[in-house]
């Protein structure tokens, strides 16, 4: 086995300063990257499509720039996936939907564009649930995809192609999207980091879509990225933030800020979470590790208001246009997107212009209890979820189980609501069983979130690729 065919186990910096350093090509990395697919994805189904000629067209422009002595951007050669609910050019939108097979889109999305002016080699397209609704990924077009570390759990959702084809090794760097959890529940879930970037930070916009988003989309969606290091979320966050004036609400902030003091608060059952004794442990640890870096965290009994912000966030996203959804779903007939919009009947149906009115002002309360509360402690270690991952499909087990993931989903649904950054932070196993912790910090403050996890990360073992079921 030649040294260049394990490329794909090096993190996303060590590839482009290798790169960089004329140590390998883009082109032996895309390789490397090309046979791990090849070799993994027919287990987990993570990526749901790749052309090689493609990739090794692009890998080929760079090592042609640098052979030119022209300066390459900072992911030069490093394997990137893409979500499929986002346009990359010549590639079907298809956020898992049968009836958008065929949306091909004739230009990039801005974070597709992005990365490409940083020169990172587009991969392929992950997997979704359909009409990104769930926390599970499945889907009547591309079919499920499966957690490399269990095939028992979900790998999550709706970002589950990404988070499972970063564990498993299938590209350095994964693009996600998350408006209730679904960049950090599948990083949760997959054992990897993923990042929710303050809103406004990523610029979003999809020409393929026949009209422009909702109010909820607006103000809560984003796109991040996944890694199995913190610097290499870092990078790519940096690669991620050029704003773009087709998204109106995209906006330059520094990526550094000022210093800060170096407190955090940690919180074990927020708005009395009812939190696994697992997940208990990883935050204490966590905020042990935290202390050993020189931080002063206090334990506090509660934070801001999380469980009010559920309906909030409801409203705001499902209350707007929530019969046409539903008829989609029926139509597509895909049973988990159609489970996933009937739990929030009652909520979403009835909304109407005073329950969209009061959403928003109770989202500013919301929004404002958090800045306050930040002020006091700039980084807050909070869990992801209350429980370990789900077993696949938990939520189609009946209204029980379907209420019992939302409950215990509850800090990854709120947050979206305030606009913060928030860090998925895998702190290690419970046997095959991911487990980790959320981190929180103000706006435009993603370097906090970085930092934290960075200490974190540094006194654990570092995250490797997954060989699927291995053993």
């Amino acid at each position: 086995m030649s040294e260049n065919s394990e490329l794909w186990r090096l993190s996303a910096g060590k590839i482009a300063a290798m790169i960089h350093a004329h140590k390998v090509t883009a082109t032996d990395v895309a390789q490397a990257a090309l046979a791990r697919i090849d070799a993994v994805n027919p287990k987990i189904n993570a990526v749901v499509e790749c052309r090689p000629e493609e990739v090794l067209a692009q890998a080929a422009a760079i090592d042609e720039k640098i052979s030119r002595g022209e300066p390459v951007g900072p992911l030069a050669g490093v394997p990137v996936t893409i979500k499929v609910n986002v346009d990359q050019k010549g590639y079907a939108t298809t956020n898992g939907v049968k009836s958008q097979k065929d949306l091909v889109a004739a230009r990039n999305s801005p974070v597709v564009d992005s990365l490409v002016e940083a020169d990172a080699v587009l991969l392929g397209r992950t997997n979704t649930p359909a009409f990104s609704y769930r926390w599970f990924c499945n889907n009547l077009l591309h079919g499920a995809t499966l957690n490399p570390h269990d095939a028992a759990l979900t790998p999550g959702g709706s970002s589950g192609g990404a988070a499972s084809a970063v564990a498993a090794g299938l590209g350095h760097i994964a693009h996600g999207t998350d408006i209730a959890g679904s960049i950090r529940y599948p990083a949760y879930a997959c054992g990897v980091h993923g990042l929710r970037p303050t809103f406004g930070r990523v610029a979003a916009f999809n020409a393929t879509a026949p009209y422009e988003r909702p109010i909820g989309g607006q103000i809560m969606a984003v796109s991040g990225p996944l890694a199995r290091s913190v610097d290499d979320i870092r990078l790519a966050l940096h690669a991620m933030a050029r704003p773009d004036v087709r998204d109106p609400w995209a906006t330059a902030m520094p990526l550094i800020g000022p210093d800060v003091p170096r407190r955090a608060a940690m919180c074990l059952r927020p708005d009395g979470l009812e939190t696994a004794p697992e997940i208990c442990a990883a935050l204490l640890e966590s905020a042990e590790r935290l202390r050993d870096g020189g931080w002063i965290v206090d334990e506090v009994d509660n934070l801001p208001p999380l469980r009010d912000g559920m309906a909030v966030q409801i409203t705001l996203w499902m209350g707007d246009g929530y019969d046409a959804m539903v008829q989609s779903a029926e139509e597509e007939g895909d049973v988990g997107a159609i489970t996933a919009l009937a739990g929030q009947a009652e909520l979403a149906r009835e909304a109407n212009l005073q329950d969209f009115s009061a959403a928003l002002q109770r989202r500013l309360a919301i929004t404002r209890a958090w800045l306050l509360f930040l002020e006091t402690y700039p980084v807050v270690l909070l869990p992801s979820c209350g429980e370990l991952p789900f077993a696949n499909d938990l939520d189609l087990q009946g209204p029980e189980a379907y209420t019992r993931v939302w409950q215990a989903q509850m800090p990854m649904i709120s947050l979206p609501i305030t606009g913060l950054p928030a860090l998925s932070l895998c702190t290690g196993f419970v046997g095959r069983t991911p487990v980790g912790v959320q981190i929180v910090a103000g706006r435009f403050r993603e370097d906090l979130c970085l930092a934290a996890g960075e200490l974190i990360e540094a006194r654990g073992k570092p995250l490797e690729p997954v060989d699927p079921y291995a053993g």
